[in-house]
């Protein structure tokens, strides 16, 4: 704990503090601060979507229908976590540190992608596009092919075995200093984190699991999260650096390189499991709310493109991938 207070104080020292050690400011943007094309360019065509389709939903049928609030704020407060750990120079540091490169991971995985998977943000990015484009989504979306896939992927077990694997097998030795020496593999690494968690947490909260109950959904978070506290404890008790590539720029910032492994194995063997365990106790409670209550059918592809359901008398503005074409009441006087 001392040496994870002291690297914070590093982090929020201002530039005096820094210039002794060789460090240049935190706030430095030309030298901090990531600007990837790779990583801005999705960040900012995703954000722009979800706004022009949320306002244009909230233009036809009314502020707050079709994408609530608290969904517009999950999305907001999931799209900037997901860009402060891309973008800021949290980046930057996890270059350095092992430590801040574990908190960048974790970040994607159990704090942005619940968020976003939360604000369901299929329909207003569908909302934002030509009404062309959508129906030729839609098109895609009747597609049995690609129906099937999706039904399989969004399989609790599918979708937690796929996001285990993508854990467990970016941080073998090999493939791990792989992707530190090679930027597009760093990307690939990120994409395929952030990918399967979005699906992980979906496959959770609104695929089958939901369906059932919620109690499936408990049990992958409780295995998801001891197989990642295993894979933290790993790194923690190892005798020796797994990574040295990783853990090489320690020194600089006050850590020996293997006390910055045992910190970054710390935090995804504990905060990160912390965060799994209230996921599972928050479920476990919808589990329980719903005893007796009829039974939810899961959301499908069109739901997702649909938004939350409202009262018949007041129906949103819907992008039905089965007819392909758009259902639009009047706008709201």
């Amino acid at each position: 704990m001392r040496r994870v207070l002291e690297l914070g104080s590093m982090v929020v020292a201002p530039a005096p503090a820094w210039a002794h050690a060789g460090h240049v400011h935190w706030w430095d943007i030309a030298a901090t601060w990531t600007f990837d094309p790779l990583v801005i360019l999705p960040l900012a065509i995703s954000g722009l979507l979800y706004v022009l389709g949320a306002a244009r939903l909230w233009r036809r049928a009314g502020p707050g229908r079709g994408v609530r609030p608290w969904q517009a704020f999950s999305f907001a407060l999931g799209w900037l976590l997901l860009a402060g750990a891309l973008v800021s120079p949290l980046h930057w540091l996890g270059e350095r540190l092992f430590t801040a490169h574990m908190i960048e991971h974790e970040i994607l995985m159990t704090l942005a992608a619940p968020l976003i998977v939360l604000a369901r943000p299929g329909g207003p990015a569908l909302w934002a596009l030509p009404s062309g484009w959508r129906r030729a989504l839609g098109g895609l979306g009747r597609w049995r092919p690609l129906a099937g896939l999706w039904r399989v992927l969004v399989r609790p077990s599918v979708a937690t075995c796929l996001h285990a694997v993508a854990l467990w097998a970016w941080h073998g030795p090999g493939l791990y200093q792989a992707a530190l020496a090679d930027l597009r593999l760093h990307w690939l690494q990120h994409v395929s984190f952030l990918a399967t968690a979005l699906l992980f947490w979906h496959a959770l909260i609104f695929g089958p699991a939901r369906r059932r109950g919620y109690g499936a959904a408990v049990l992958y978070l409780l295995a998801t999260a001891l197989h990642s506290s295993l894979l933290g404890i790993l790194l923690a008790l190892a005798p020796h650096q797994v990574f040295p590539l990783q853990t090489a720029n320690a020194p600089a910032w006050g850590l020996a390189p293997l006390e910055d492994q045992q910190l970054a194995g710390l935090i995804m063997g504990v905060p990160v499991g912390l965060v799994y365990a209230l996921a599972a106790l928050a479920l476990a409670g919808a589990w329980m709310s719903q005893a007796g209550a009829p039974e939810a059918k899961s959301p499908s592809l069109r739901s997702l493109a649909a938004g939350p359901l409202t009262p018949p008398d007041r129906a949103l503005p819907t992008w039905d991938p089965t007819s392909c074409r758009d259902q639009s009441p009047p706008p709201a006087p």
